[in-house]
């Protein structure tokens, strides 16, 4: 990651701390149906790498939310944790649990085409359709 940025965080309760050692420094809004249904509202969050590590792991409960991706989240408070992409481990997580939130950047949107009309940001962003997001990030299909 070309700014990559050191992160720690916690969940709401604090049974889980994290820490990030490379996680990018620019933030995203995900529009999809699943992260709308998952978070109550577009989720924004930050590319966090492979380099993520967790104290409290007893306390993380990971569903399986598509054949590509998971989701991770605190079995004590209910807090969102992660996005993890399967085939390389990678992280996407919620902004929000990290402490210092001083050098984040709100830079991209994906699934802009999904986006209900009932909100709007403001920012001037790189945006994503689904198909592309598709196109760019999806596995192979054999």
């Amino acid at each position: 990651m070309a700014d990559a940025i050191q992160g720690k965080g916690h969940c709401l309760c604090g049974a889980i701390t994290i820490n990030a050692s490379t996680m990018d420094k620019n933030v995203g809004a995900c529009h999809c149906g699943m992260c709308r249904r998952w978070s109550g509202g577009p989720l924004l969050a930050v590319d966090c790498g492979t380099d993520v590590s967790f104290e409290g792991k007893e306390n993380i409960t990971v569903y399986n939310s598509s054949e590509w991706a998971e989701r991770g989240f605190c079995n004590q408070c209910g807090s969102h944790l992660f996005y993890r992409l399967k085939e390389n481990q990678q992280y996407i997580m919620p902004v929000g649990l990290f402490e210092d939130q001083s050098s984040f950047e709100f830079d991209h949107q994906v699934f802009i085409d999904n986006k209900p009309a009932y909100y709007h940001f403001g920012n001037e962003t790189r945006d994503m359709t689904e198909a592309e997001v598709f196109a760019k990030y999806a596995p192979p299909s054999e």
